[in-house]
């Protein structure tokens, strides 16, 4: 068996989901639009820099929403999957899940992005294992608006898949071919581990790594 991980946003959707689902939250009237718009952009630059504090993201991010009764949020979930990430699946997207699923792979998303935002994604692509950013709970199951152990970001992917296939009782030299496919220089740790890592829909400062590195590189959205 070998071994296929996939990055979300940027590499199996064209958008970035999390980004997505603060302007959802706008629309929805759960949050106020200048302001909650002016510090998401901020959060998603730094980001895309390489220097988010996913702690204070966390917090900001799901402030809107985790006071929210469970069944409201539920249908939150299942709306901004239908309307908004489901119109951006890509044929290309869901013709490269299907290859490694039908080659018999052991699939996983490994998102930095938190799992209220992308378990109904995963579903989406029909990918049971889901390594996101995992969101702290009360006693009675209410997010609080802290992150539960590792988040799934830069160096910390590495530990959560590592985690993931221990529970398993497998690591990644178990398998004759670990593919990991990502858009991001924040998934260089994760990339240099896996024997096949392929640059998708890259930034150009992932590219150009790729490139030196005699990586592939593909372009699944043109």
């Amino acid at each position: 068996m070998n071994l296929t991980l996939f990055d979300l946003d940027g590499t199996l959707l064209p958008n970035d989901s999390d980004h997505a689902f603060g302007g959802f939250l706008i629309e929805l009237g759960w949050a106020d639009a200048d302001q909650h718009r002016q510090r998401n952009d901020a959060f998603y630059a730094d980001y895309q820099a390489g220097r988010l504090d996913m702690a204070a993201y966390v917090d900001f991010a799901t402030g809107p929403w985790r006071a929210r009764p469970a069944a409201e949020l539920q249908r939150v979930q299942a709306r901004f999957a239908d309307e908004v990430v489901r119109p951006q699946l890509h044929p290309a997207a869901l013709r490269l899940v299907a290859s490694h699923r039908g080659q018999g792979d052991l699939l996983a998303i490994v998102t930095a992005t938190n799992e209220f935002v992308t378990r109904p994604i995963a579903d989406l692509f029909g990918i049971d294992a889901l390594i996101a950013t995992e969101l702290a709970r009360d006693s009675q199951g209410r997010v609080t608006g802290a992150v539960a152990g590792t988040p799934a970001f830069r160096e910390g992917k590495i530990s959560r898949v590592q985690a993931w296939l221990a529970a398993q009782g497998r690591t990644l030299a178990d398998f004759e071919r670990c593919t990991f496919y990502s858009d991001s220089t924040n998934d260089l740790p994760l990339l240099e581990q896996v024997s096949h890592p392929v640059a998708t829909n890259p930034s150009p400062a992932l590219e150009r790594h790729a490139r030196e590195r005699g990586w592939p590189v593909l372009k699944l959205f043109e």
